[in-house]
């Protein structure tokens, strides 16, 4: 099983997504449709780009019925995958989607043991031998070390594989340490790291060039993504934010940039694709699901300014 992408994911989810007409805390709601997917930061990665048409693996620890679920529902969508099995159930997440927003519940996940972790890596260290890029994405369950994405990060150098980074709290100043190729913070995430929120995008390139990657792209929601590469500065954006569910399109901008790196393609190009694709994930009902043409649609409308 090859893949010149490698998607990771570590704390694999169910993803059920609740419609209503609106959201009242303490209240009770009718729900007009619940959709299920196959959750989890790497794995919205997967499945975008399997849909763009670039070839992926996903692979990660799942157990139990959820785990057996999320597999399923890949299977479903003939998204190849590689999990590592584990003993404990893999956790849910739960998104009650408005029409133009969305709250989201998130479940810690499960307890991995150091056998079902060392497992993970001998698979990992087997798979990463045939990947051009390795996409390390999201929180680490309980039980894995908190340096797993700096191994990791490593792991893919030796085999030749660039490596995408994004995560959070320790386990990004972690996997900062072992300088990844692309790493892809929100403000949020810029803000645990620094001590402080940068204002925006064009205010921050200082503060994200202090990062210790090859490529920081720093989501800002509505006002946009900032880009600090060895190739200069940029900051992309739509004169317009769209509005719609959040959830997921951080992901979306991940695999967008990761296509533009199998491709070698320009910066501001990669951005453009990254915003247009991050903003039609926004507008999907469900989370990291995008309609292709609404995609292909907004693309013209990216404005890019060198920095």
């Amino acid at each position: 099983m090859t893949g010149r992408v490698l998607t990771v994911t570590l704390n694999a989810a169910l993803d059920v997504t609740y419609h209503v007409a609106a959201f009242t805390p303490g209240a009770t709601h009718r729900v007009s449709r619940v959709d299920e997917r196959a959750g989890g930061k790497g794995l919205n990665v997967a499945r975008l780009l399997h849909a763009l048409g670039t070839p992926v693996v996903a692979t990660g620890l799942a157990g139990g019925a959820c785990g057996a679920r999320i597999r399923s529902l890949l299977a479903d969508q003939e998204v190849p995958e590689a999990f590592v099995p584990i003993a404990a159930e893999s956790r849910r997440t739960v998104v009650v989607a408005e029409p133009d927003t969305a709250t989201g519940l998130w479940e810690p996940g499960p307890t991995v043991t150091a056998d079902e972790w060392h497992a993970f890596l001998a698979r990992f260290t087997d798979l990463v031998r045939d990947a051009e890029v390795a996409v390390l994405s999201g929180s680490l369950p309980s039980g894995v070390p908190a340096d797993a994405y700096r191994v990791l990060v490593e792991v893919a150098r030796r085999a030749g594989a660039r490596t995408v980074l994004d995560t959070s709290g320790d386990p990004l100043r972690h996997g900062l340490d072992a300088g990844p190729d692309l790493v892809k913070p929100n403000a949020e995430e810029l803000a645990g790291l620094t001590g402080h929120a940068p204002p925006g995008p064009a205010a921050a390139v200082e503060t994200v060039r202090a990062l210790d990657a090859d490529a920081v792209v720093a989501s800002f929601g509505p006002e946009g993504l900032l880009a600090v590469t060895g190739e200069g500065a940029w900051h992309a954006y739509l004169p317009h934010p769209v509005a719609g569910n959040p959830t997921g399109a951080g992901d979306a901008c991940v695999a967008a940039l990761t296509r533009g790196m199998i491709g070698r393609h320009a910066w501001p190009d990669r951005l453009t694709e990254a915003v247009a694709l991050s903003a039609a994930a926004v507008r999907a009902p469900v989370a990291g699901s995008v309609d292709l043409a609404d995609y292909r649609h907004l693309l013209p409308a990216v404005i890019v300014k060198e920095l």
